[in-house]
């Protein structure tokens, strides 16, 4: 895994924004890389299919990202400040109840990972063990900090069970999430990521809410399924 060349996810946010024509150029490599990393796998992101698909030389790819690994390193980046950014928007909203935010925020964990299949995570795993490294501190950052103060509003508003330890329940979440989304684990149930997520997300709810927070919960899950969740 390359690093002393890595671009800093500020520069990367900074070319999502701009207008200018090098750093549209620079989005469109970044959005081409992303759809081919998460539709084929880290196989099939090179330099060589990268230029082919936007039309431009391997030097011009050259001249913005020195490898595919640091292309690689910001996509998950950028991916992991968008999702905090958008999980902080969910909890930070009081018109929200908290079987909302808790829907909102197992829609967005979902879309994220919708295309990532167990073959695809092997390949990271034997591939660019950094980079899968990468998305497991993601992981272990994002969900203490999200169903942390997501439980703790629960508790606050009566919904959570009062003898619930909020610091256990989310750590005992953070090691079920990262044991049933590893590949082998996803091979034996047969599950993709989402279907993981969505199974495992009521089992662990119903064990810490109060029968009104299930009772809300279950009613908002079911209308999430055919309506799109606010975020």
């Amino acid at each position: 895994m390359e690093t002393k060349n890595t671009i800093p996810v500020s520069k990367v946010l900074r070319v999502m924004d701009s207008s200018s024509n090098d750093s549209d150029l620079a989005q469109r490599i970044l959005q081409a890389a992303r759809h081919r990393f998460f539709r084929l796998g880290l196989r099939a992101l090179t330099m060589d299919d990268l230029a082919r698909d936007l039309g431009v030389s391997k030097k011009t790819l050259y001249v913005h990202f020195p490898s595919k690994s640091v292309i690689a390193e910001q996509i998950v980046d950028f991916i992991g400040r968008t999702m905090r950014s958008r999980f902080d928007k969910i909890l930070d909203d009081p018109t929200l109840s908290l079987a909302q935010k808790l829907c909102a925020i197992v829609e967005v964990i979902g879309a994220n990972i919708a295309q990532l299949s167990p073959s695809m995570l092997r390949d990271l795993q034997r591939e660019a063990p950094g980079l899968y490294q990468k998305i497991e501190e993601l992981r272990q950052k994002n969900i203490p900090y999200v169903f942390g103060r997501l439980l703790k509003q629960g508790h606050d508003a009566g919904l959570v069970r009062p003898e619930i330890d909020i610091s256990f329940a989310t750590e005992f979440w953070l090691h079920a999430v990262r044991g049933l989304m590893q590949p082998d684990a996803l091979d034996r149930t047969g599950l993709t990521l989402k279907q993981t997520l969505d199974k495992a997300a009521p089992l662990f709810l119903n064990g810490i809410l109060t029968p009104t927070g299930q009772a809300d919960y279950t009613a908002h899950a079911a209308s999430c399924a055919a309506h799109k969740t606010p975020r």
